[in-house]
């Protein structure tokens, strides 16, 4: 089976805030960004002369917006390809969240500590990976999920290409196209 992992477009928040599952808006380079994503399926679709047996999307904005821009327009909505919840510190700049008491407990371990309203890194990872194996299950030979960076990292955590302590290092970049073979 091949998944292939696509994030979603640059968006329209300053460097360094957090924006988790905030539906924020894309940038004014949506259709160029977005051009290009699609160039990249239609690639892909090209030399494997077959197309998705199946597509989902995270429910937001910046994604649903991506997949339908692509040709998707009705993929299929999942909440579980949202990305972290940040929950309290959601639309804050990580200067903001490092003056917060209760960072200094989810900096020494994101991959365990939920953040105040939020979720952990670990939850993240579970809702993702589940999502993932019913999929595995289905009668699929090639998917294609339109999502963010810590969903695609979780993704490839799951397929084995790095482990979970390394996923904040391998964020892939704003509309990459990953391949992943299970």
């Amino acid at each position: 089976m091949e998944i292939y992992l696509v994030r979603h477009t640059s968006v329209n928040v300053p460097a360094g805030y957090v924006y988790g599952q905030t539906d924020v808006p894309l940038n004014d380079t949506f259709e160029e960004e977005a051009s290009q994503v699609k160039r990249k399926l239609e690639e892909v679709q090209a030399s494997d002369r077959h197309p998705f047996d199946k597509v989902w999307c995270s429910p937001l904005t910046r994604c649903v917006r991506l997949a339908a821009w692509c040709g998707y327009p009705d993929a299929i909505r999942d909440d579980r390809l949202k990305e972290i919840d940040f929950g309290v510190w959601e639309m804050k700049s990580w200067d903001e969240i490092s003056e917060d008491s209760r960072s200094k407990a989810w900096f020494a371990d994101w991959l365990h500590v939920e953040v105040p309203g939020g979720e952990s890194f670990m939850q993240q990872y579970c809702r993702v990976s589940n999502f993932l194996e019913e999929i595995k299950r289905g009668p699929y030979e090639t998917v294609c999920l339109f999502a963010h960076g810590g969903v695609l990292t979780c993704a490839r955590v799951w397929a084995g290409e790095y482990p979970l302590e390394d996923a904040f290092k391998n964020i892939p970049p704003y509309g990459a196209v990953i391949r992943l073979t299970v």
